[in-house]
């Protein structure tokens, strides 16, 4: 089974099943590299070095499928075998302004159609050379090399131990596995379907008691909201100075009660309204 975070980024991919819109609420997280002036980098060996890394990685490769049967959403590691073209998709273009290069990062950003989550296809790199595609496949430090990842089989923290096994199997040509005892994403969503959560529910509802639980929270607005209204995904940010002494109040309270900052500020503005 898909674990619960998998299941709200696939809902949220849904929306945009069938539509040409990019996504104000993208779960793309692309890196972007440039080489150091003077360094060369062989796509034929970082093709290999993709195709070695990817492999070992169950999560790259990994499908969201919905179970309607049993209506759960599901997920599967996909072997070689199980696709007819490859695990991942690697993307060749060229751009000569600015303009040109900004429209392309824009699209790996946004652009949700780039992954197709029931394939497996979670992974892709972009290649961008400057004015044209080289000939002889080595990249310099004019031109871009783009990984992007789906949100759902992938977060930052992962991209460390990415770079290490490319790393390595771009300067040896291998990359050692061993699946025995490979702790994998998979497998954290299926000790997560069997944890118990009555204490949890216990907690919040003896926290909870004598709250009305079945009435909207009232909330101050500005405008009534349409039924037909999505949410953005979009803000606006405003700054403003607490000035020193409260600001010195409010930085011991949170550390003399060993609070997170953003979570103080977050039940003061609640409390505000």
């Amino acid at each position: 089974p898909a674990s619960f975070a998998q299941y709200q980024i696939w809902h949220e991919n849904q929306r945009h099943v069938g539509t040409n819109q990019l996504s104000s609420m993208p779960h793309n997280i692309p890196f972007f590299y440039r080489l150091y002036t003077g360094d060369i980098l062989s796509v034929k060996q970082l093709r290999h070095a993709l195709q070695l890394t990817v492999t070992k990685h169950g999560s790259l490769h990994t499908s969201l499928i919905y179970d309607s049967d049993n209506n759960q959403l599901m997920q599967r590691v996909l072997t070689q075998q199980d696709s007819n073209d490859d695990m991942f998709t690697i993307t060749e273009s060229s751009y000569e302004t600015d303009e040109q290069l900004n429209a392309i990062i824009e699209n790996e950003k946004y652009n949700p159609h780039l992954f197709h989550l029931a394939q497996g296809l979670v992974f892709r790199c972009h290649i961008i050379y400057y004015k044209q595609i080289s000939s002889n496949s080595i990249l310099s430090n004019k031109d871009l090399l783009i990984f992007n990842f789906h949100h759902a089989l992938f977060d930052f923290p992962s991209m460390d131990i990415f770079l290490h096994d490319l790393n390595q199997a771009y300067t040896t040509g291998q990359l050692t596995t061993d699946t025995d005892t490979t702790l994998r994403y998979i497998d954290y969503a299926v000790i997560e379907q069997q944890m118990s959560i009555s204490g949890a529910s216990m907690f919040w509802f003896d926290k909870l008691h004598n709250c009305h639980l079945d009435q909207s929270l009232s909330l101050p607005y500005d405008r009534y909201r349409l039924s037909n209204e999505h949410p953005t995904g979009r803000g606006t940010s405003l700054s403003f100075d607490f000035g020193l002494d409260l600001s010195h109040h409010f930085l011991l309270y949170a550390s003399s009660n060993n609070i997170k900052h953003q979570h103080l500020a977050l039940a003061t503005y609640f409390i505000f309204l």
